[in-house]
């Protein structure tokens, strides 16, 4: 079946078909997700609806809704993507890292910034944490307020980690899946095709950034999606190898995954929810390093041997 789509397909149809692919796979992977919580836990549809919309009331429900999500999630992006890959592309590794290995020193640079930059970031992440919307826009500002809070209360409940196993299930739920599955999509399929279609890297870095911002539907911190999204997509086009931003998505998320885990043991005092900034010394070297160190990743992308399949000078 592969190669079934001619590889001549004009890339906004490609990304149609794509699109189909991941909307079919999130209906699939919230049917199997049910179905398997159903098996396992006993909770029926309207249990959890219901435990989606207000998980607080369901404290013994949290290992079903993490399972529930990472169903879909897997289903929903990982599946959709393997899919497209599968009957689309005819060679999907050379499709998705056209320099097929990359020395381990600049994969582990790539993680290490997602942490060092953490700081500087705060700023962002403040700002549009407190943006108020003009006057026009209440109506949105209310909406988006509301959704904003049930997605937070959702998070705050479903990373509420007590064990190791539950640390366990945890990273994989919330760092190595969405790491993968949502690498191969916004990086690995929709900013190669942008790029195709627009024949402007920058552009296609830019648009997926914003599309992979604004799907996670919190627009309280839209603009520091965006920026991640920037970073992923700039790692991954002067890497020319997927693995390098699904390093650094796993390395934000698991993260955070692992400082709520042990903030809630009380073994370290940092809150990875609050949205106030650090202080201006350390955000100044943070941004300092992060120059730095995003600068020597450039560079050292670069003096790369030229991949397999060559491209247009990039930057």
């Amino acid at each position: 079946m592969k190669g079934f789509i001619s590889p001549r397909l004009h890339p906004f149809k490609s990304l149609v078909l794509f699109t189909g692919l991941v909307v079919a796979g999130l209906f699939i992977g919230n049917f199997l997700g049910m179905l398997l919580v159903k098996v396992v836990f006993g909770y029926g549809l309207m249990e959890i609806t219901n435990m989606l919309a207000r998980p607080a009331d369901y404290p013994d429900s949290r290992s079903a809704l993490v399972l529930f999500q990472g169903v879909v999630h897997l289903v929903g992006f990982t599946g959709a993507s393997l899919a497209f890959l599968r009957i689309y592309v005819p060679g999907a590794a050379l499709y998705l890292s056209p320099r097929p290995t990359v020395p381990f020193y600049l994969l582990l640079g790539s993680a290490v910034l997602l942490l060092v930059i953490m700081p500087a970031a705060s700023w962002v992440v403040h700002w549009n944490a407190n943006v108020d919307f003009p006057a026009f826009l209440e109506a949105f500002e209310r909406w988006a307020r509301a959704k904003e809070d049930a997605l937070r209360e959702l998070t705050l409940e479903l990373t509420k980690i007590n064990t190791v196993p539950q640390l366990l299930l945890g990273l994989v739920v919330f760092a190595v899946l969405p790491a993968i599955g949502e690498e191969l999509v916004f990086r690995g399929i929709v900013q190669q095709e942008l790029e195709r279609w627009w024949k402007n890297p920058h552009l296609a870095i830019w648009g997926a950034a914003i599309i992979f911002g604004v799907i996670h539907m919190q627009f309280y911190g839209v603009v520091p999606r965006i920026m991640l999204g920037l970073l992923f997509g700039y790692l991954y086009w002067w890497s020319g190898n997927i693995w390098v931003p699904i390093i650094g998505h796993f390395m934000n998320n698991g993260f955070m995954v692992l400082m709520m885990f042990l903030a809630q043991r009380q073994a370290v005092t940092i809150n990875v929810e609050s949205t106030e900034p650090e202080s201006w010394t350390m955000s100044l070297v943070s941004l300092g390093l992060s120059i730095a160190l995003l600068y020597s990743l450039y560079a050292g992308f670069r003096r790369l041997p030229s991949s397999r399949v060559e491209e247009a000078p990039r930057f």
